[in-house]
């Protein structure tokens, strides 16, 4: 049994990987988008795979919004969900959006799942436990508030910061050219594999019940931050490739 967890890195998180996204697209590639996405921005549509969720008939997609697998696993050699998970999602959405027999209609709803998946697999928590839905049974406080590992992750840490998606995409930190081109080598895999390492760390980050304050926000928003700037920079790779 698989459960489901909520959405990854909120509203203000992907609008954030799809802001950076832009910095690093070629031009034959944003000439597409405009045209599949009625012009409207990577950021604003990153969000929609999870606005849907409220609508039975797109229940099907919930599973690819994450994975489960052991702190000392692979994916390769983890139980894999029947019904999907984030490799098949985003394998899913690249065929359909390639496939010279979708419809621009097709390829758009793809695209914009695909969008936000790309986002999903930096989340660490989107790669933790099944014993505890990826960290959503990990119950801790936020500034004296209940919360949970992953609503941490999620949201409460870059909420917490104040600033909007456009101004945490503004400021992400200064890369050069060859980190970029280092952040933009590997599969889908090796980016499952370099996030789920951090998982292991997230998890051994908090005891159940702490209460995590300024201090845990100072130690970890910049690796959140930083994932953020990778998953913008890696969604732009893969739609270059695509489109």
């Amino acid at each position: 049994m698989h459960a489901e967890t909520p959405p990854v890195w909120g509203k203000t998180g992907h609008r954030v990987v799809g802001a950076i996204a832009d910095n690093y697209l070629k031009g034959s590639t944003k000439r597409q988008l405009k045209k599949l996405l009625h012009h409207e921005s990577l950021a604003f549509v990153s969000t929609y795979a999870d606005e849907i969720k409220s609508d039975s008939r797109y229940k099907e997609f919930s599973a690819w919004h994450y994975l489960n697998m052991p702190l000392d696993g692979t994916y390769e050699s983890s139980n894999k969900n029947p019904k999907g998970d984030l490799v098949t999602g985003i394998e899913f959405c690249k065929d359909k959006i390639t496939n010279d027999l979708s419809t621009d209609e097709d390829k758009a709803f793809y695209l914009k799942l695909l969008i936000h998946l790309i986002g999903d697999l930096h989340q660490p928590m989107h790669l933790g436990l099944l014993d505890d839905r990826g960290g959503n049974d990990f119950d801790v406080q936020w500034n004296y508030k209940d919360s949970n590992l992953h609503r941490v992750w999620d949201t409460q840490m870059i909420e917490s910061y104040g600033m909007s998606y456009s101004e945490l995409s503004d400021n992400a930190e200064f890369l050069t050219k060859t980190e970029i081109k280092e952040l933009q080598k590997g599969t889908i895999l090796d980016w499952i594999a370099e996030t789920h390492a951090l998982t292991v760390q997230v998890y051994g980050s908090a005891k159940k019940g702490e209460n995590l304050r300024g201090r845990y926000s100072y130690k970890y928003l910049n690796i959140a931050r930083a994932q953020l700037q990778k998953a913008g920079i890696r969604l732009a790779v893969v739609l270059n490739d695509i489109l």
